[in-house]
């Protein structure tokens, strides 16, 4: 896990605000994962860096993350609690970033998609076969190798099988009974959005504890960030009695 104190944390915040969804997913997954190299985070299986992003979720705001969402059957509020720690213990790091699928005398090698080949395959005109083809290895029928766009249906089939059964935290999907009418709902669990939301009113918070404490004792913002958590809180709690 990397520096989570509170000023590298409000870097991270500040430069986010001027991204879009994936960069700020990025600054996060940077945040989590400083022994790596930041050009190779985006190629990562998916399922880590979720894993990666829930382990950074648990150290800095705790095991449980509420959850609210809508029936979609009756429209119900729901809300219920996830276990941060748990998710990142199940999810864990896949031990391989290449699947083999050998059917009908095809042998093929495919990458785990990383969010770069994600995104990438997203602004195409053909998003399946984008992926197919960025993330082939290699594919071999007859002793002949062939492209992406030979593979026969049942063959990329089986590869979205294999990846699927190799890094499963690629796509987290919750499927909650609704309390009021018994229905479930489905619903994709996306834990760099939960998380930004988290930081960001958490950075907006200390810097209202910032501005106050800088007014009452002149103190700058490295002296105030300097102080624990606690001792911010016990200030704070002075400066209201006065």
């Amino acid at each position: 896990m990397g520096n989570t104190g509170a000023a590298d944390l409000l870097a991270t915040w500040e430069a986010g605000l001027a991204e879009a969804s994936v960069g700020r997913a990025l600054l996060l997954h940077r945040t989590a994962r400083p022994d790596l190299d930041a050009a190779n985070l985006p190629v990562l299986p998916v399922g880590e860096r979720e894993a990666d992003l829930f382990a950074l979720r648990r150290a800095l705001f705790g095991e449980r993350m509420q959850v609210r969402m809508e029936c979609s059957a009756c429209g119900a509020d729901m809300e219920f609690d996830l276990d941060a720690g748990e998710f990142a213990r199940s999810l864990g790091g896949t031990s391989r970033s290449v699947v083999r699928v050998e059917q009908d005398g095809w042998a093929v090698e495919f990458r785990l998609p990383g969010v770069a080949d994600l995104t990438a395959a997203a602004r195409a005109v053909d998003p399946r076969m984008a992926l197919l083809t960025r993330c082939l290895v290699s594919a071999v029928r007859d002793g002949a190798d062939v492209g992406a766009g030979d593979l026969p249906v049942p063959v990329q089939r089986r590869i979205a099988e294999a990846v699927e059964a190799a890094d499963p935290g690629a796509d987290l999907t919750l499927n909650v009974s609704c309390p009021e009418c018994g229905q479930g709902t489905r619903a994709e669990l996306d834990i760099a959005s939960y998380l930004w939301t988290e930081l960001d009113a958490w950075a907006r918070d200390v810097l209202l504890d910032v501005h106050l404490l800088a007014t009452a004792y002149g103190w700058t913002e490295p002296e105030i960030l300097a102080l624990s958590p606690l001792r911010r809180r016990y200030y704070l709690e002075l400066c209201a009695d006065v």
